[in-house]
């Protein structure tokens, strides 16, 4: 009688476990890219989550375009600055309008020197020396250059031998979510407007805090009250960003006069060298008198 089941032979039976484990390293094979996928497209909704709360932060700080035109604040000059003739008193001004449209366009490159920017002139001989300084809320070296010479300007001022101008630009507005370089400027203009005696002591504060990173808009009110700022009004002024159309003239104004960083100082019509501040403002004092 013939077998109808006859047992696998050796060939066979090896055969069957190699397409076995053919098919479990398929399968193990195929899981593991499916886990693969599945980790990147977590990564994925893991990225697009955080670039939708990044695009929300931004939306709302913008949720109010700033105007290309308004009217400057009390103290401010046509060049965009405020000049300061002691630590309690700025240079009074007629107020003008603006009109940001109307200006010309910036340079598309950065010239070799730094060109002598328009307001920027030797004072006198007898008149107090002119300091002009474009200064980003936001800039690190600013701050940096604020905290070793703030003392010494301090007493040239107050002496009456010098006048120093804060021109305010918004250059770190693009590495900000909350654009705190044109909310301090708007702040500080604020200052400048409604407590002019107040207005230097507002931007040391500013710049002191910087290492702290950037504040919301309430932190700057407390920081204008800190420092003896009129409380009246001003928590609308900055929460408002009522001089934020003219932050943005004094911005493209300086882009337009071809300054591309900040600090950039200049002392009697001259750019001055930072690392020799001290020796440049006095050596013009002196040859002024």
């Amino acid at each position: 009688m013939t077998d109808r089941n006859p047992k696998p032979t050796k060939a066979e039976r090896t055969a069957a476990a190699r397409e076995q484990a053919r098919a479990l390293r398929e399968a193990q094979q195929k899981k593991e890219r499916r886990n693969r996928l599945l980790v990147i497209w977590g990564v994925v909704v893991a990225i697009v989550a955080v670039i939708a709360i990044v695009g929300v932060i931004v939306f709302n700080s913008m949720a109010k375009d700033v105007a290309n035109t308004g009217t400057s604040p009390a103290n401010a000059n046509q060049y965009g600055g405020f000049t300061l003739t002691s630590t309690t008193a700025l240079e009074p001004t007629e107020t003008f309008d603006f009109d940001t449209e109307t200006l010309p366009a910036a340079p598309e490159e950065a010239a070799e020197e730094t060109p002598i920017p328009p307001g920027v002139e030797a004072a006198p001989e007898g008149e107090p020396v002119q300091v002009v300084e474009y200064v980003d809320i936001n800039c690190v070296h600013c701050a940096d250059f604020a905290a070793t010479y703030d003392d010494q300007i301090s007493q040239w001022l107050d002496a009456g031998e010098i006048t120093y101008e804060y021109r305010t630009v918004a250059f770190l507005d693009r590495n900000s979510a909350t654009n705190y370089s044109s909310r301090g400027a708007n702040a500080a203009a604020c200052v400048a407007d409604q407590s002019p005696e107040s207005y230097w002591d507002f931007m040391k504060a500013i710049f002191a805090q910087h290492a702290a990173g950037e504040v919301k808009n309430a932190e700057l009110v407390d920081m204008a009250e800190s420092v003896g700022a009129d409380t009246e009004g001003m928590e609308d002024c900055i929460d408002d960003g009522t001089y934020r159309p003219f932050v943005k003239y004094a911005d493209q104004l300086a882009r337009v006069d071809g300054i591309n960083g900040t600090p950039t100082a200049f002392v009697n019509g001259e750019e001055a060298d930072l690392n020799a501040f001290v020796e440049t403002v006095q050596g013009a004092i002196d040859a002024n008198k």
